[in-house]
């Protein structure tokens, strides 16, 4: 493995812990990860999760509209660490009206 893709590996590693464990802990401190506060990820949970996920909520379309969806795209392959199904992603952007990256 090169030192590139070590050195990403590294991040989503980091990045998938810290959400997890922000996820996971109710007191926790947010932290922001590509204009999406950690503690707001709860509110589109429910939209992303299942296999008949409910239509997203207006407060999650808000979180969804803030977003740099682009900047989520290298950590599309752990979002399932934190509960997100990434096929779900799509449909919730456009339920809120938000284009979706090609990542997505």
């Amino acid at each position: 493995m090169g030192k590139d893709n070590t050195r990403i590996l590294m991040q989503f590693s980091a990045l998938a812990m810290v959400l997890t464990a922000a996820i996971m802990v109710k007191e926790a401190t947010s932290i922001p990860v590509c204009n999406i506060d950690t503690n707001d990820l709860a509110k589109c949970r429910p939209a992303v999760t299942g296999n008949n996920p409910p239509p997203p909520g207006p407060d999650c379309c808000a979180v969804a509209r803030v977003a740099n969806l682009q900047c989520l795209c290298p950590y599309k392959p752990y979002l399932p660490t934190v509960g997100i199904d990434p096929s779900r992603v799509r449909p919730l952007l456009a339920n809120c009206g938000v284009n979706s990256p090609s990542c997505f």
